[in-house]
């Protein structure tokens, strides 16, 4: 008992010990700038060597003994999940064919190079002989890189997003890449042969682990974000949850299924980390991330520390020989992926061309980490290569720390990738410009305030005065001096896009804003400043992509072929509408924002007039076409829209409520107690206010009836056996509800919107027709029981009513007023078209 207590008092010190020391690493490494793992690293060579005749409460710490499960189970899973959950997922999809592209063939490729350099190489000098299937496998534990510092150093320079998602993404997909392509090879290695049914059997293996991986992953996710979307504001609950997802899910993979746990935890965090973050309360969003940021702070302190204590400079330096032959062969593998795979990863569809430039900071960047220690630490004792591999990769991730880690600066320097583009320094001055006549409106307030007296107000007043006068000369000489039409006007857009982008974020931290619809809104204008940046264009299509309609209609008609899937089918239609509606309605509100800043801005720069016309003439532009989308909306559905406005009315009401509690609880006219218990009630009703109305899209089928022609004959009270036949349906604007040469099944009744009929012949549409509320199609198919000669497709937003065959053929037996309504219809229309 007393040794159990003792093994964990030295445990718990052991612990304490390390985070203690990397607390003050971390502090140290702000002021010194250099890299924290790479700090953590010598400090953790440092204390080794300073504990064998130095302090003897440092013993405990170096002889502790890192288990490789400990990083495997408990470092990775918290490493992995945090990468993945901040990742932007919406990015990470767009770019995923060039992710995948350098993750696995890149991977498989830096492999088989490693591998086979290593086996020719020391089968020619080398008296140890490493044959294929070993060199192979430390090929693969070699090849994951970690990307912390040249995602650091990325964002620094401004890079490109994509390109950052891209490192980002490709270290993500390689780290369980490695794994499953180490673990198939060592058991070649060990079995001692390969043959072709062993070689397609791995290829199976392959594919079925990192799939299986990420199938098991995104269940779980979806499993917990259901949970948490029934939690309302409580950051223990939901954080728990979270936690509980990366780890769980790491283990049911590889435990349960025996699938990639790394491939878990990654689909488990961009899952949540996308769809997921709408389900998680935005009071707790804030708490949640500084968590797992701690998390993979103590996960990437513990480890580098502790693999800087293990680190035998005696037992490397034994084994220089064949290391120097892994660096080299390691480097090669690095180049050819990155300068033979990078460039055609440019030209794959949604990539971007990267230039050579960030290619030699991608390669020299490509630093090794957590990934190949966990691999190689986990090798079988039995393996005749292990402690080998083991110095050997120890050594490697050394040099690629100490080594690549301190001097990629250097090389960013000598490539001149550091220097601040103009927009970067324009909008650094603008920033402190914005800060600083701020500061000066504040002046008489605080100075009302009894804070400080009149004499020192008009000093401070003098200097804010002289220092926003020398930014503006800063502006004007960068203007005149580097400022040419085209960079004006790309800044000024520019800075249009900051300040959509900002207003984005207000009104979603306000509730007036879904979480769906911000991040849709926000996507929209980091692909537009991205694209600025990088070409000085604006694409098309952001905010309502070509492709994600076509998807997301690809769906539905999959989903109106599967039956018991109608009612969700409605659902995802209804949904649709709304977001649209929220989208459409943010937009107008972001660009008339940036409108009204331009005018200020202009009153206070010489910005050419015909260059702020040009953007404002985009944002105007916007604001219009927004401006009619919601107008047909609120055509279409009247209820929902003017639920939508009295729900923002009500939400800027709690809000003032809210402040006014603010006021007078600083002040002390109400005690602090009482103050919190009222907060607690607004925040709950402004809880209840978020979200869209989506029921106000439904229409009572006995209105829309009595608009239709051929049920103005059926007496009222026989209306409800009508109406319970019908399924309420909703369209999103511009798909197709009947397409030509299709078999029908149903009889449509408009209850809102515009359809569109038309006909292809001889491969030129012609539109034939145009229906409204109260006009009805499909019978045609019915009637005749051919396929449809016409396509009709939804030009707005519409809500429609459904009969089906079943119960046309009933209600026309059982009313054959209707029936012959409809021929007559029928026959008119056939005239008409023909």
């Amino acid at each position: 008992m007393e040794h159990g207590a003792s093994h964990i008092a030295e445990l718990v010190w052991v612990i304490t010990g390390l985070m203690l020391i990397a607390a003050a690493i971390l502090a140290f490494t702000k002021y010194i700038k250099l890299p924290f793992t790479v700090t953590l690293v010598i400090v953790g060579i440092g204390l080794a060597y300073l504990a064998k005749g130095g302090p003897g409460f440092l013993r405990p710490i170096v002889d502790y003994e890192i288990s490789p499960e400990v990083i495997l189970y408990v470092f990775l899973p918290a490493l992995v999940f945090e990468s993945a959950f901040n990742i932007e997922a919406r990015q990470l999809r767009h770019n995923l064919l060039p992710i995948l592209t350098l993750a696995i063939p890149g991977l498989l490729l830096s492999t088989f190079i490693i591998g086979v350099f290593i086996w020719i190489v020391t089968s020619i000098i080398f008296s140890t002989h490493i044959p294929l299937p070993a060199a192979l496998l430390l090929g693969a534990i070699l090849s994951a890189t970690d990307p912390v510092a040249v995602i650091a150093i990325f964002k620094q320079l401004g890079a490109p997003k994509s390109l950052t998602i891209l490192v980002e993404g490709e270290s993500l997909f390689n780290d369980a890449t490695s794994i499953v392509t180490a673990k198939i090879i060592l058991a070649v290695a060990l079995a001692g042969y390969l043959t072709t049914q062993t070689a397609l059997g791995g290829v199976i293996e392959f594919f079925s682990v990192f799939f299986g991986g990420i199938l098991v992953g995104w269940i779980a996710a979806i499993i917990v974000g259901l949970i948490l979307g029934r939690v309302e504001s409580d950051p223990f609950i939901e954080i728990s949850l979270t936690t509980v997802l990366a780890y769980f899910s790491f283990l049911i993979a590889e435990e349960v299924f025996h699938v990639s746990g790394v491939m878990a935890t990654v689909a488990a965090g961009v899952t949540m980390g996308g769809w997921g973050r709408a389900k998680i309360s935005p009071s707790v969003a804030g708490y949640l991330e500084h968590f797992w940021e701690f998390m993979a702070y103590i996960s990437n302190a513990l480890i580098f520390l502790l693999v800087g204590l293990r680190v035998d400079l005696s037992s490397l330096v034994n084994s220089i020989g064949l290391m120097v032959i892994v660096l080299i062969a390691m480097l090669v593998s690095r180049m050819a992926v990155v300068f033979g795979l990078v460039p055609i990863v440019g030209k794959l569809p949604n990539s971007q061309p990267i230039s050579k430039g960030y290619q030699a900071v991608m390669f020299w960047g490509g630093l090794r980490g957590a990934i190949a220690l966990a691999i190689v630490l986990h090798l079988p004792r039995d393996f005749a290569y292990a402690e080998t591999f083991v110095a050997l990769v120890m050594g490697a991730v050394l040099f690629t720390l100490l080594v690549q880690g301190l001097t990629i600066e250097k090389l960013v320097g000598f490539l001149g990738l550091n220097q601040p583009s103009l927009s970067d320094r324009l909008a650094k001055a603008e920033g402190v410009l914005s800060a600083k006549r701020r500061a000066k409106h504040r002046i008489p307030e605080l100075q009302a305030g009894g804070f400080f007296s009149a004499r020192i107000a008009n000093m401070m007043q003098e200097r804010y005065d002289r220092s926003i006068q020398g930014i503006l000369e800063q502006i004007e000489t960068l203007r005149e001096r580097e400022l040419d039409n085209k960079e004006e006007y790309r800044l000024l857009f520019l800075r249009g896009l900051a300040l959509e982008k900002s207003q984005y974020y207000e009104m979603f931290s306000r509730g007036h804003l879904t979480e769906s619809a911000y991040r849709d809104l926000d996507h929209s204008t980091n692909v537009q400043i991205d694209s600025l940046r990088d070409s000085g264009n604006i694409p098309a299509y952001t905010l309502y992509p070509i492709h994600e309609k076509h998807y997301l209609n690809t769906l539905m008609q999959f989903m109106e072929r599967t039956p018991g899937l109608s009612f969700l089918l409605e659902q995802i239609r209804s949904r649709q509408i709304s977001r649209d509606y929220e989208k459409t309605w943010g937009r107008q509100q972001g660009s008339n924002h940036v409108l009204m800043e331009i005018d200020e801005i202009v009153k206070t720069e010489s910005i050419q007039s015909e260059i702020v016309e040009r953007v404002s003439g985009h944002y105007q532009q916007w604001s219009e076409a927004a401006s009619k989308r919601i107008d047909v909306t609120t055509e279409q559905f009247p209820e929902f829209v003017t639920a939508m406005q009295e729900q923002l009315a009500t939400r800027l009401a709690v809000h003032a409520e809210r402040e006014a509690i603010d006021e007078k609880a600083r002040s002390g006219s109400i005690p602090n107690g009482v103050a919190e218990v009222m907060r607690d009630e607004l925040a709950e009703e402004l809880h209840d206010l978020r979200g869209s109305e989506v029921k106000r899209l439904h229409v009572e089928p006995n209105e829309l009836l009595r608009k239709v022609p051929f049920f103005q004959e059926m007496p009222i009270e026989e209306f409800t056996g009508v109406a319970n036949k019908l399924h309420q349906r909703t369209f999103p604007s511009g798909q197709a509800i009947i397409k030509q040469g299709e078999k029908g099944r149903s009889l449509f009744l408009i209850a809102r919107g515009v359809i569109r009929v038309s006909r292809k012949e001889k491969g030129v549409e012609r539109d034939l027709a145009t229906l409204m509320a109260g006009d009805f199609f499909g019978e045609m198919a019915l009637l005749h029981h051919e396929p449809g000669t016409a396509t009709c497709k939804a030009v707005t937003p519409c809500a429609l009513y459904e009969l089906r065959r079943d119960d046309f053929d009933e209600l026309c037996t059982k009313y054959p007023m209707i029936l012959k309504a409809l021929e007559k219809a029928d026959q008119e229309r056939a005239e008409k078209l023909h």
